[in-house]
């Protein structure tokens, strides 16, 4: 029996081991199959390709269905392709699960409506050894067979970049779940500004953007933060990788809540963010700077090696084993 492990994503080598050796038949038109640091399968349909993804929302209590509309169709950006339809799974905990259920289809249609998004059906029932509604959305997208993108096409020399910041989607659940907590010492107003942050979840626009101006790679920040993202994009890339973590940006309100609550803002979950790998940064950046997301240079890829500076010293970059949101929750 394998030893117990951290809530979070279940560790690369037991993925290796247990899931990605049992895949059922290999087919011909599935053009990106399953593995570690790809969000998406893309399956062939004549000039075009369908684009899959599935993702569950466990963090976050507060505004359920906008957080697992938004997070799936990242999934979807990251790869260059159009959101269509998604399928919706809601699991109903016992208690008072009418207003759950109209509390998180509200919210789950205004963000669908904001991204042009049909909720096309899923399933929904109440069900025990749960002690909140858990989500979990299968997403459907469209693209040019020939402009769909992956997370391991990087290659050495590629500039990587990020956009907005660290812990976009970490900052407004700790600072909604947590508000009683940290109110006395940060107040109400740089509260509120956090909470809003809920609003930045989409990386649909600078997706868009950087696709358009050539892109090589992107890989969407979700769990395990920007270290975990930039690892998984190397190794799907096969390649090294040399984040320089002075030069990852941290809004003020992340920055705020990780010191007080003794978090790294680059390990917290950060829907919202988008890596960029391009061989032309100029070029990328303009593009999302003119869709009206900011966007900065933080690292290179390399032939091999996976390091992180900080501080000008340089240690082995590894994915973190607990997002930070999890720890800090726990405590």
């Amino acid at each position: 029996m394998h030893p117990g492990l951290p809530i979070g994503k279940v560790p690369a080598d037991l993925l290796a081991s247990h899931v990605y050796t049992r895949l059922g038949a290999r087919r011909g038109d599935v053009l990106l199959h399953a593995g570690f640091g790809e969000d998406c399968a893309v399956i062939a349909f004549g000039e075009e390709a369908a684009v899959l993804t599935t993702d569950p929302i466990t963090g976050a209590r507060e505004d359920l269905g906008w957080y697992a509309v938004m997070v799936a169709t990242n999934d979807l950006a990251a790869c260059g392709a159009e959101p269509v339809a998604l399928a919706l799974t809601l699991l109903l905990a016992p208690g008072d699960p009418v207003d759950d259920l109209a509390r998180v289809m509200r919210d789950a249609s205004e963000a669908a409506r904001a991204l042009g998004v049909e909720i096309v059906g899923g399933h929904t029932e109440v069900t025990g050894g749960i002690d909140r509604t858990l989500a979990v959305v299968t997403a459907l997208g469209r693209a040019r067979r020939d402009r769909v993108l992956r997370s391991g096409g990087a290659r050495p020399g590629d500039t990587l970049l990020l956009t907005k910041g660290a812990g976009i989607e970490g900052t407004a659940i700790l600072a909604t779940d947590l508000e009683a907590r940290l109110r006395p010492a940060l107040g109400a107003a740089l509260l509120a500004r956090a909470r809003a942050f809920r609003d930045r979840i989409s990386v649909l626009p600078e997706g868009r953007a950087a696709a358009a101006a050539g892109a090589r790679a992107m890989h969407d920040v979700t769990e395990g933060g920007v270290l975990g993202a930039a690892y998984e994009m190397a190794v799907a890339s096969g390649i090294g990788v040399r984040l320089d973590a002075d030069r990852v940006p941290v809004l003020p309100e992340t920055r705020a809540i990780c010191a007080h609550l003794g978090a790294d803002p680059l390990g917290l979950i950060g829907s919202g963010a988008l890596l960029i790998a391009t061989s032309d940064p100029s070029r990328a950046a303009a593009a999302v700077e003119a869709a009206g997301v900011p966007v900065a240079a933080i690292g290179e890829f390399t032939a091999e090696g996976r390091r992180v500076c900080r501080g000008g010293r340089a240690e082995p970059l590894v994915p973190p084993t607990r997002d930070e949101l999890w720890r800090v929750l726990a405590s």
